[in-house]
């Protein structure tokens, strides 16, 4: 085997023991957490590993279509408003709830997928901005649900009419089959013709309809994939915190999805699972410290971008092969 396919063997099988600790990690940190008396610490893990979620679905239509959205936010939103609504009137069911924040964010993806995927670039990126502030301005002015003030929920998601997602380490591993099955969905995709087709459109879409293949269509499905995956981690948000709030669904938001798929690098899922873990915990950490943390996370995510090469993955991935 050649130097730099050996490199190549090094790194992806780093990546992959990388991929099996990430999800060890988090399988083992509730009874970890709890033994050493750091019990909350399993509450922040699944804030974490919802905005992984998010994070992967973006990271998919990211790294793997090129199409850079700054309105993803909106469905993660969307979910959450789903669940919230449906619970104020009383339907609380997961039956109910989840296929309706699925559908509600798959929905809006569909008619606003359709529209920007019509524009590229610069202006791609502005209309999906537009379109995730108008979700964000619609949600404002809904006075019925809390309007800015935002909505309380009172009591999670039912299954089958039991609380059992009351409790906090149920609805741990809840996420966390969620996470799992989030990523091994995205991978399967990607691995597919379907997702060979949307990795050429990525490299040059005049190549592929000049084959015969219409890439509109894929990048269209693959766009609503990725909404109605962040509306699950939109419902799972809503059940998290109890509450649903406009503030899911600012440009902010958004932003920050996309410096999480960045800062653990495109075309990763795993990346992106641990660009919103690295994310979050810094936010946390660093936060305690200033009000100003963005002025220090910001250097190091250029850090990060310039020497890792592909972002916390690439770092991993260049650690393999040097050892290799």
């Amino acid at each position: 085997m050649r130097a730099p396919e050996k490199a190549r063997a090094a790194g992806s099988r780093t990546a992959a023991l990388a991929t099996a600790a990430v999800f060890l990690a988090f399988a083992v940190l509730p009874p970890l957490a709890q033994a050493l008396g750091y019990g909350f610490v399993t509450l922040f893990a699944t804030r974490f590993m919802i905005f992984a979620i998010a994070a992967v679905s973006l990271a998919l239509i990211l790294g793997h279509g090129a199409m850079v959205s700054f309105g993803h936010a909106a469905y993660l939103g969307l979910g959450a408003y789903a669940v919230g609504i449906l619970a104020d009137a009383g339907f609380s069911e997961f039956y109910v709830a989840l296929p309706a924040a699925l559908l509600l964010s798959g929905l809006f993806a569909l008619v606003t997928g359709a529209v920007s995927l019509k524009t590229r670039g610069v202006y791609f990126i502005m209309i999906t901005l537009a379109f995730g502030q108008m979700a964000y301005f619609t949600a404002t002015s809904l006075s019925a649900y809390g309007g800015d003030d935002g909505l309380t929920i009172w009591g999670r998601t039912e299954v089958f009419g039991s609380t059992v997602l009351s409790d906090n380490t149920v609805f741990y591993y809840t996420v966390l089959g969620c996470l799992v099955a989030v990523w091994l969905l995205c991978r399967m995709v990607v691995a597919s013709r379907f997702g060979r087709v949307l990795r050429a459109a990525k490299q040059s879409e005049l190549r592929v309809r000049a084959i015969g293949i219409d890439p509109y269509a894929y990048k269209l499905t693959a766009y609503v994939l990725a909404g109605m995956i962040a509306g699950l981690a939109g419902a799972l948000l809503a059940n998290q915190a109890e509450f649903v709030s406009p503030a899911y669904m600012t440009w902010h938001r958004s932003g920050e999805l996309i410096v999480m798929v960045v800062l653990g690098g495109l075309g990763s899922f795993t990346g992106a699972i641990l660009g919103a873990t690295g994310f979050l915990v810094l936010e946390e950490v660093l936060s305690h410290i200033t009000e100003h943390w963005r002025l220090i996370f910001g250097p190091l995510l250029i850090i990060v971008v310039l020497f890792g090469r592909g972002g916390l993955m690439g770092l991993i991935r260049g650690r393999g092969r040097g050892h290799g």
